[in-house]
């Protein structure tokens, strides 16, 4: 896999958020781009998990979140893997951010990205090789 961007969990939420139109506008604008630049953007298993945990939360129907993840199972997915575990875990030693952020860089490193789009990361850090974007 060689995308370019890596996609985290927040940006797709924000896609469906009502309550913040500002974010959400730019979360459209990113998922509107991965749509017409297939491969260009990467997420993983664990944000399409995260994905239907927020979703559903938030009162989306089960069947519209499972329709929601099929579609975006379309792009470039990182898949869980124990390899994918071990190198969250070096992530999470070397950088000294949560796991769950973690697994989030291990996953864009093995997409092949050069930026991750967060908003839960340093903006503008450089997670060697792998620089944080706040797209909001």
């Amino acid at each position: 896999m060689s995308a370019k961007r890596f996609l985290d969990t927040n940006v797709l939420v924000y896609a469906y958020d009502l309550a913040a139109p500002a974010k959400r506008a730019v979360a459209l604008e990113l998922v509107e781009q991965s749509w017409n630049n297939v491969g260009e953007f990467a997420i993983s298993v664990q944000v399409l998990q995260e994905l239907h945990a927020q979703l559903s939360r938030r009162g989306v129907a089960v069947s519209d979140v499972a329709q929601i993840i099929r579609d975006y199972a379309a792009w470039p997915i990182v898949e869980n893997t124990v390899a994918l575990l071990i190198a969250g875990l070096d992530e999470q030693l070397r950088w000294k951010i949560s796991f769950w952020d973690a697994l989030i860089l291990a996953a864009a490193r093995a997409s092949g990205a050069t930026e991750l789009l967060s908003e839960d990361f340093s903006d503008g850090q450089d997670y060697g090789g792998i620089r944080a974007v706040n797209p909001f």
